[in-house]
């Protein structure tokens, strides 16, 4: 298993904004072919107006699969130009576990 790490550093004061777009549009198919993601945080201290969001893949090729998958999908293609409008920067990073942890995702609420 990896996890992949996506950091955004958001427009100043658009994390509320961002947030509430992707909930309305974005989460459901992002769901739909990466599954539930592993964590979705917003930052309080540090780098502020950052959004960090992790996934859980089997590996390389399922991650490479999956995400041909979400940018084949013309719902997720509708909503990607809305949500860059409102990110500066984009990073990510490839995470492999260490092998005393066990992985437990994270629980999205309605």
């Amino acid at each position: 298993m990896i996890i992949e790490a996506r950091t955004y550093t958001l427009k100043i004061g658009k994390v509320a904004d961002y947030l509430a777009l992707y909930r309305a549009e974005g989460l459901e198919p992002q769901r739909r072919h990466l599954g539930q993601p592993y964590g979705y945080y917003s930052t309080e201290t540090g780098a502020l107006n950052q959004i960090v969001h992790l996934w859980a893949y089997a590996d390389a090729n399922d991650r490479a699969a999956k995400r041909a998958a979400l940018y084949a999908d013309r719902e997720w293609q509708a909503v990607v130009p809305k949500l860059f409008e409102l990110i500066e920067r984009m990073e990510s990073a490839i995470l492999n576990p260490a092998f005393f942890v066990e992985p437990q995702a994270c629980k999205i609420v309605a």
